[in-house]
Parts: structure tokens; sequence; C-alpha cells
């Protein structure tokens, strides 16, 4: 009998779609037809109606961690009395009203804030505290300058002695910073200059502290502040750090006539390593030997007048020859 060459006809090929496999086996929980599909569908039932799982997904749609917010409410009218912007005013449903809500709530008219009514659970998780008193605004994010945009608003001044800038080196407390940009108005700074890392940001917290000094002079956060010190140099302008052990008293410097930065440190550490040394003057403030350092901010003051005094009295010799 003759064999017959070549592959012949097996199961392998004609019933591979019957041997495939349908996957892993579902869990109980998935199967519509099992029980625990059916208490799964009554838990999510029950937590849908817990109301504090409720009020967290409503506050969700409206807050966020990052959110800037001024909590309760003597904070919340000063606020909006030095005119921080903001966008949402949330006041608790069934608040008893006094003289500061009903002023608080004439003002968030005024400025067209959007007002929210939200329960007690809710509050709670909007503010991320009990200790609310019924009020949270929600502060606007601060806008920004760049660089680039500071030294543009000063090359469009009539005269070099008004170009300066106040530049911060670790200063990390809002506060101090809203003070520091106070000071910086009040003595015809052009602007100030923060660093993104290991430095406080204008809040609300700040803005208020500015006594509203924010909202007309411009703060640029940038990268790297030693390479925007070196930046500005290249633009003609000079760098006086204020630290202790300099070889100046902050206005005797002899830069004060020129376009110039002032840089500021921590009270604690000062000016860092990189930024003292790019800085072509160390400036310091004769003090007693009872006290070893100032506040940032009252430093900034200190020095922003006496680079002001300073350019005063160049003026008026100026004007007298």
């Amino acid at each position: 009998m003759a064999m017959k060459k070549g592959p012949t006809k097996g199961s392998g090929g004609k019933h591979r779609n019957a041997l495939r496999g349908k996957g892993p086996t579902p869990k109980a929980e998935d199967r519509v037809y099992h029980k625990a599909y059916k208490e799964k569908q009554a838990t999510n039932r029950r937590k849908m109606a817990d109301p504090r799982l409720a009020a967290r997904r409503r506050a969700a749609k409206f807050s966020s961690e990052s959110d800037d917010l001024v909590i309760g409410r003597n904070a919340v009218l000063e606020a909006l009395r030095c005119g921080v912007p903001a966008s949402t005013l949330y006041v608790a449903a069934r608040i008893e009203h006094d003289d500061r809500t009903r002023e608080i709530i004439r003002l968030a008219g005024i400025h067209g804030l959007n007002l929210m009514e939200a329960d007690r659970l809710e509050m709670d998780r909007i503010a991320r505290s009990s200790n609310h008193q019924g009020v949270v605004m929600k502060a606007q994010p601060f806008q920004y300058s760049s660089l680039a945009e500071l030294v543009e608003r000063a090359d469009k001044k009539s005269r070099a002695m008004e170009a300066a800038n106040s530049a911060l080196d670790g200063v990390t407390d809002p506060q101090n910073l809203g003070a520091v940009i106070r000071s910086a108005a009040a003595f015809g700074a052009n602007g100030v200059i923060l660093p993104e890392r290991r430095s406080a940001s204008v809040t609300a917290a700040a803005w208020k502290v500015s006594a509203g000094a924010a909202a007309h002079m411009p703060v640029a956060r940038v990268v790297n502040l030693t390479k925007a010190i070196e930046s500005l140099k290249e633009r003609g302008y000079y760098s006086v750090g204020l630290d202790g052990g300099g070889d100046a008293l902050v206005g005797e410097t002899g830069f004060e006539t020129d376009p110039l930065v002032v840089v500021l440190g921590s009270e604690g550490n000062g000016l860092s390593r990189l930024v003292r040394e790019t800085c072509d003057s160390i400036a310091g403030i004769p003090m007693s030997n009872m006290v070893e350092s100032l506040n940032a901010s009252v430093a900034a003051g200190i020095t922003l007048y006496s680079v002001a005094r300073a350019r005063r009295e160049a003026g008026a010799a100026a004007d007298a020859k």
C-alpha cells in the first residue's frame, strides 16, 4: 500500500478556534448573576448616600489642595478691604450673620466674586479645617512678571536713577515678602525678583501685608537667582548684597546712583554663597552689638530707604551745579 506524503489533516488546525480559552475567570463581584455583585451594588449605593462623602464630592468640584484660601471672618473682611484679588466666596448655609458677614457679602458683590453657599461638612472640606467661622474666600493666583518685563519697565523710565530692583534670596515667609513689596513700592523700586525654589510666593497673606502694593509692583520669578543677577549685569546693572561683614554700609557703596539690584537674604542664613559672590558689593547695616540680625523685611526697608536717600542727595547736588 502506497504511503501518502506531506502533512495530513489533524484536529490541531481544524479545531483551533474551539480550543481557545475565554480568559481569566471574572471576580464574583463582577458577575451580574452572582450574589457578591448585588452586595457590591448595595454597598456603593450606601456610600453615595453618605452625607460626608457627598459633601466631599461637592467640595472637590470647587476647591483643590493648591488653592490659596483666606479663612475666617476677620481675615476675609481685611482681604476684601485691601483688594486681594479673589474669585469665590463660600458662606455656610444658615449662618448667623453679624456686621462682619454683612460687610463681607457687600464687598464680595462689589468685587464681582462668585457667592457659593455650602453646608457645614462642605465648608469643613473646602477650608480643610473646622475653624472657618462659616466664611472662606478663594484668592486668585498672582500674575508674575518675567525678568525681561521688569527690565523693559525700567528702560521706559526717564532717569537711570529710578531703575532699581529688589531681589530676595531664601525669604520663605509670605508676610516678610509682603512687607518687602510694600517697602519697594514706598521707596521707588522698579520691581521685586524671587527665585522659584526656597522662596515665599505672593499669596493672599503676602498681598494683605503689602497693603495693596502688590497690585502695582511687578514681581518676577526666576529659575536661578544668580544667573538672573548676571543677566542684569550684562544690561548695565550693579548688584549690592545685604549681609554681615560687608565692605561698606548701606547707602554708601558708590552704586546707589547707578541702575541697581539690591539683594536681600533671609534673617537666619543670609545670602547664599553663589549669590554673595555674584554681587559687586556687600553692604551692612550698622547695629548695636545687642542685636545679631534684623528681620528681612525690616532690613529691606532700611536698605531701600538708604538707596533712595542717596539718590535724592545726588540729584540735589547735580541740580545745584
